[in-house]
């Protein structure tokens, strides 16, 4: 919940992204006597006529709001910094064999990052719409999950930087998805019954395999049985799919799970069933540790790694490596994939460490 005594005197920026969450939290703020300068983040695609994208309807949504409670509206092109930095992080990380978030990167290069360098610098504290919460612990401020497992971001926000952290404020972190919804639906916002979108952030109703085809085209190779050896089919990429997959393949006499891929032949190796020990695993490493708040000690943890409610207790093991451990899990996880942030959380899941890539020994 939003402390008054703490913003009052502040100079906040309000990332408005046209959706639902971002008003409500113009809601929010102007309901204190605030009136926070809003910025829309312009990052559509290169060619916009070649997408399906929603950005002028979301301009169209974020001015109203804007309007409505006397607030500025700007535009900030950063268009350029996410198809420089984020695409290109996707595009390396699939073309090498692993799971990227982009999301996860846009929170740290574009909305912390290009937008403070741009505008945020004149502002003490940036504030969004992320299901998420803060707390000063110690003199120390953190990233907290929020009451609403289904919704919480915190996920996505594990990779921003200690400074992005201090000046990151989350007016809605303390409601559930339904709360907020019926604040737009009561308060009567232009956008109340707009569906939530849905997948990388700028892409609206764009195919993810669009995307990635776009910049990598097809490839053909072989999909082969791991406990065999058996060519039971081909595909057209093997970055058109990730560890842990089932749906998509194409292959008869299924279902059929993507265990393991090897990159330098283009191959996909498959398992048989609907719960194949070799889509599981209960140990794996992470390297490059991204610190939040305070280092990482050992300690019983919760971890996830991608955007369910579920979370999960393990034990943290450093390695010889800076930034590197080994994580015990005391379930089994399914589909655990390299490139893919393994999100670290206290034994409670409230406090978020941050978060690191996952390394997979093979199999």
């Amino acid at each position: 919940m939003i402390d008054l005594e703490e913003i009052k005197d502040k100079r906040i920026a309000v990332l408005l992204s046209g959706g639902v969450d971002s008003s409500v939290v113009v809601y929010e703020l102007a309901r204190l006597g605030l009136h926070p300068d809003c910025f829309y983040i312009k990052i559509g695609p290169e060619e916009e006529e070649a997408w399906d994208c929603t950005a002028e309807e979301d301009l169209e949504m974020a001015t109203a709001v804007a309007a409505r409670y006397g607030c500025k509206l700007q535009i900030v092109d950063c268009h350029r910094e996410y198809w420089d930095e984020v695409t290109r992080y996707t595009m390396d990380k699939v073309r090498n064999g692993y799971t990227p978030n982009p999301d996860v990167m846009c929170n740290r290069l574009i909305k912390f990052g290009a937008f403070d360098r741009k505008m945020g610098h004149a502002y003490d504290l940036i504030a969004t719409g992320h299901y998420a919460q803060t707390a000063w612990i110690d003199g120390h401020k953190w990233l907290c999950t929020c009451p609403d497992p289904v919704k919480d971001q915190t996920d996505f926000l594990a990779q921003i930087y200690d400074w992005q952290l201090r000046k990151a404020l989350f007016p809605i972190g303390h409601y559930r998805k339904e709360e907020v919804r019926a604040i737009a639906l009561r308060e009567h916002l232009v956008n109340a019954h707009r569906r939530d979108s849905q997948g990388i952030c700028f892409l609206g109703r764009i195919d993810y395999n669009e995307y990635i085809r776009r910049y990598l085209g097809e490839q053909t190779g072989a999909v082969i049985e791991l406990e065999t050896g058996r060519t039971i089919g081909t595909h057209k990429g093997h970055w058109f799919h990730t560890i842990g997959q089932r749906k998509g393949l194409g292959l008869g006499g299924g279902p059929w799970f993507v265990v393991k891929k090897d990159v330098t032949t283009n191959t996909l190796f498959v398992s048989h069933g609907y719960d194949p020990a070799t889509a599981y695993r209960s140990t794996f490493t992470i390297h490059n540790f991204h610190t939040l708040t305070l280092p990482l000690t050992p300690q019983p943890i919760t971890f996830k790694i991608r955007h369910t409610p579920e979370h999960y207790h393990a034990t943290l093991e450093p390695l010889a490596v800076a930034g590197s451990y080994r994580i015990h899990s005391e379930a089994p996880i399914h589909g655990v994939a390299p490139g893919q942030f393994c999100v670290v959380y206290d034994e409670a899941h409230h406090r978020c460490f941050g978060s690191g890539e996952i390394t997979v020994d093979e199999l």
